[in-house]
């Protein structure tokens, strides 16, 4: 092409008083760029059609470059961060971010990456607020159990503040750190309750298998509560150890008594043509998991034996009962 020009970014022809390279989009200036008469386009050979090239990303030291990376790191690590949230963060897509890169003119990428920045906080603190009245529902049930919770009604507070003003990413931290503590402090008040339920269990089992336990589990189960509704976990945990070690000195003396006789009950009736073999090895379990050191688990069997099948002091024999049926019904 006679007084053609080339582009200075690709090295594409160009026709005269072209303002846009039709290769890689950039500006260029037709009165700097035109050519001599009778010159060849740059980069080309006479009758000889230029290979298509691929379009250029910006410099390495392009300043949008770098400032478009980072805002994406930056929403990368909110989606991150919010993910115990539910949030769905909008992100945007790779040949978007390629093109955005390669943009001579950047400035609608930026206003792009805005927008979805705007996006993502909007979400953010509309999930941060349902967090907020789901984690003060949270609070209410610790600070029933005396558990201070001041500090963390203020943090969310902080977060968010912090969440609607723009600093997501201090809003998420604390958001974190919250739920952290406050799954904390939850964690240790659960214990304490199932220790507390545990224990009264093992006294209830006591009582119901015929031992006499070291207190009435009543009274133990009201003098617990009282401790957990204080807030006095570290005393409440002393009292259950102290407790359950009492129950179980009295077991060891006690059970074997007890799993003996109510063999020698199975015994009696199979000798009356009733099977027994499951209740026998669930006796022999209940009696393993106990010495075996778990108490809790042992008399739960041997409960559950007693009120499926019964015992000699509370009902007569199966063979007794099928013996009086017919004579009553007669």
């Amino acid at each position: 092409m006679a007084g053609g020009s080339s582009c200075p970014h690709c090295g594409a022809p160009l026709a005269p008083d072209v303002l846009v390279c039709p290769e890689c989009h950039g500006a260029v200036d037709p009165g700097a760029l035109r050519a001599s008469p009778g010159s060849a386009p740059s980069g080309r050979t006479s009758g000889a059609r230029r290979p298509a090239s691929r379009k250029p990303g910006p410099p390495k030291d392009n300043p949008f470059a770098i400032e478009l990376t980072r805002r994406l790191a930056r929403i990368a690590q909110w989606a991150d961060a919010a993910q115990p949230l539910g949030v769905e963060m909008p992100r945007l897509p790779a040949w978007a971010e390629d093109a955005a890169r390669a943009a001579p003119n950047p400035e609608p990428w930026t206003e792009v990456v805005r927008g979805i920045e705007r996006i993502a906080q909007k979400r953010i603190v509309a999930a941060f607020e349902e967090w907020e009245k789901g984690t003060k529902s949270r609070l209410a049930r610790l600070e029933a159990y005396a558990v201070d919770s001041r500090l963390e009604r203020d943090q969310i507070e902080d977060a968010l503040h912090a969440a609607r003003t723009g600093d997501v990413a201090q809003a998420l931290a604390t958001f974190h750190q919250v739920d952290r503590v406050i799954s904390l402090k939850e964690r240790h008040l659960d214990q304490a309750r199932e220790e507390l339920e545990r224990v009264v269990a093992l006294l209830k089992d006591m009582s119901a298998l015929g031992i006499e336990p070291p207190q009435d589990p009543a009274e133990v189960a009201e003098d617990l509560e009282t401790e957990l509704r204080a807030g006095k976990l570290a005393s409440l945990k002393q009292q259950t150890r102290a407790l359950k070690l009492q129950a179980v000195n009295r077991l060891k003396a006690g059970l074997p008594r007890y799993v003996s006789e109510y063999g020698d009950y199975l015994i009696e009736e199979r000798t009356h043509g009733i099977a027994t073999e499951l209740e026998a090895m669930e006796l022999a379990q209940g009696a393993r998991e106990f010495f075996k050191g778990r108490a809790e688990e042992g008399l739960r069997r041997l409960r559950a034996l007693q009120q499926r099948h019964g015992t000699p002091t509370n009902r007569p024999s199966r063979a007794l009962e099928r013996a009086r049926g017919p004579a009553e019904g007669s």
